[in-house]
């Protein structure tokens, strides 16, 4: 995987990829319409933040590359790159318990805010890509 050179795509699966932890001045791309829904997204080194319809959905600091990222009524998954460990929040339900995954294994349960943010840790650097599922 390697950063998201167009910002935000639509992937044939149904999934969508975003972001580009190599840029060294913050970019972004408004009014990308997928599915109905308006995204925004914000990335460079620093940060990575996506919003739907104005909405907070995801956000990584420092920043990375997601691909694969999809939601249900159950949770989200994707995989994520970067150059150095990270801290990602993503947008649930809120005041609700989560069990997260990365790379298949479980690292806990989870309790979302009264806001719905839910934040976690994950290993990166080097080119390493982790595949982070949260779900009910």
């Amino acid at each position: 995987m390697a950063a998201v050179k167009e910002l935000i795509r639509s992937e044939a699966d149904g999934s969508i990829s975003f972001g580009d932890y190599t840029q060294n001045s913050k970019q972004k791309l408004d009014n990308y319409e997928y599915n109905g829904d308006i995204y925004k997204v914000k990335t460079f080194q620093e940060i990575t933040k996506l919003e739907r319809n104005g909405m907070f959905v995801y956000e990584s600091v420092p920043g990375t590359a997601v691909s694969d990222f999809r939601e249900d009524g159950d949770g989200v998954e994707f995989l994520a790159e970067g150059n150095e460990d990270a801290q990602i929040t993503v947008e649930l339900a809120e005041d609700t318990e989560y069990e997260v995954f990365i790379d298949g294994k479980s690292i806990g349960k989870m309790t979302t805010n009264l806001g719905g943010k839910l934040s976690i840790n994950v290993e990166l650097g080097n080119g390493t890509v982790v595949r982070v599922r949260v779900s009910r």
